[in-house]
């Protein structure tokens, strides 16, 4: 009988554990529980709902190797002692965006590319920081070490309490905005620019290299490296140089495994690793699915009659445009944007072309996000869509259409810890080995529609999305 392996994917929204079979990789049990809503959260909080899907999913007495995979870029700072200074600032908190701003007019867009793979935004671990050391100084004073959630958790299930057994993985680290994942190593000279001093910085292990032994719900279990989530999902999912993942969930998330790191100097495209050993340029947009949510709630329906009402508008809504910027945005980089609605006429004053304008909204959106990777020289082979909007069939369709080209739709599973169980059982294997070979069944393949809707879907987005753009650079007074 093979051995099991759990993974754990510490989300934004909540924490899920996954038990699979280590050779098949077949779902043997899950548990899962919520995180609470902000984007500032106690780090305790994600070692309780962490603890209670451990419980849900059966415990681990049974499992051979954990890993845990998380969201990228939160800030999570510990004292001498170990303890929590402040609560961690996650990747969706924007406060940081002058600091973001400052970083890069500093040194310059180019450096930050060439030096980091990535030019900041205010998601970035390092943007937080330099908010810590102006806006709350007796905490940056406090802080002897910086991690990220996925750092954390792992630590805490190693259970030694000291600042030197912090480790991570090379996808997560390259979120941080001061490490290299070309060269693979720390910057260390931009936490003492930001924090004012010299923190302690986890140790980055190779994709299979174990990270201790667990204790308390992980007890006497090998640990993995873990990963950042989206390097976790595609792992999950097997991708292979030039698989295009757009995971559509709180976040809307355009990411290619690549052999070669990238560095682009607009700051469009993230130049992160992956948690396989190659690289992982992504696209990250602030908006995903609670812009679907948000046309639910103006309409008064639940989502599946959202997605019923979009089928029955055509394609482009009859110039109806939705741009979502809802929470600001990231890709491009407009913190302080909000949305806007284009083409509002009395014909497409009706739910289907408004529930039809933001499915496509969300289509082009990561459309422009492909659009920027490929400009990177990025070779694209398959579009896979994952997340909770992949249910979607409007949304499928859509982007498709926008893309002009097939997308493969996985069936739903939790890819993310999915993936952190895999590299659990690649750990188990050793590195030299490589990561089990877990099949992907079920796979739906959405071809475009016939005509060129899509495409002038797209136009009309860019169409509207340009006057954002000019309204943005104006200014209030422009």
């Amino acid at each position: 009988m093979a051995p099991l392996v759990a993974g754990i994917d510490s989300s934004t929204q909540s924490c899920k554990v996954v038990v699979r079979d280590a050779d098949s990789g077949e779902l043997v049990r899950s548990g899962r529980a919520s995180h609470p809503d902000g984007t500032e959260v106690h780090p305790d909080a994600w070692w309780e709902a962490l603890v209670e899907a451990v419980g849900m999913a059966g415990g681990l007495d049974d499992v051979a190797a954990v890993s845990v995979g998380g969201q990228q870029h939160g800030m999570v700072t510990l004292d001498e002692d170990g303890q929590v200074v402040r609560p961690a600032l996650l990747w969706n908190d924007t406060r940081s965006a002058p600091q973001a701003q400052r970083l890069v007019e500093e040194r310059g867009g180019r450096w930050w590319a060439g030096a980091t793979g990535s030019v900041p935004v205010a998601s970035y671990t390092v943007t937080k920081l330099a908010w810590l050391g102006e806006h709350e100084p007796e905490h940056a004073a406090r802080t002897a070490a910086v991690a990220l959630p996925h750092d954390w958790l792992t630590w805490r299930l190693r259970g030694t309490g000291r600042l030197e057994d912090l480790v991570t993985d090379r996808s997560d680290a390259s979120g941080t905005g001061y490490w290299s994942p070309a060269s693979g190593r720390y910057l260390h000279e931009l936490v003492r620019d930001t924090l004012g001093h010299d923190a302690a910085l986890p140790r980055v292990l190779g994709p299979a290299e174990q990270a201790g032994t667990g204790s308390g719900p992980a007890d006497g279990i090998p640990l993995g490296p873990g990963a950042g989530d989206n390097a976790a999902a595609a792992l999950g999912l097997g991708a292979e140089p030039g698989d295009v993942v757009l995971s559509v969930g709180t976040s809307g998330v355009v990411s290619v495994v690549t052999d070669d790191p990238t560095a682009d100097v607009t700051g469009m495209v993230s130049g992160f690793a992956d948690a396989s050993g190659r690289f992982l340029p992504l696209a990250a947009t602030l908006n995903g699915a609670r812009v679907l949510d948000a046309a639910a709630r103006l309409l008064g329906v639940d989502l599946p009659t959202l997605d019923r009402l979009a089928a029955q508008a055509p394609t482009g809504a009859d110039g109806l445009v939705l741009v979502p910027y809802l929470e600001g945005e990231r890709t491009p980089n407009l913190p302080t944007a909000t949305g806007s609605l284009h083409g509002l006429t009395l014909g497409t004053s009706t739910p289907e072309h408004l529930a039809r304008a933001a499915v496509e909204s969300v289509a082009c959106l990561l459309a422009d996000a492909v659009d920027a990777v490929v400009a990177q020289g990025v070779e694209v082979r398959r579009f896979l869509l994952v997340g909770g909007a992949a249910r979607s069939l409007s949304l499928r369709q859509a982007l498709a259409d926008v893309l002009g080209a097939p997308v493969l739709v996985p069936p739903p599973e939790e890819y993310v810890a999915g993936g952190a169980a895999r590299q659990a059982a690649w750990v188990l294997r050793g590195e030299a080995a490589g990561p089990p070979d877990w099949p992907l069944p079920g796979l739906v393949t959405v071809e475009p529609a016939d005509g060129d809707g899509g495409a002038r879907a797209r136009e009309r987005y860019a169409e509207a999305r340009g006057h954002v753009l000019d309204r943005v650079v104006a200014g209030p007074s422009g």
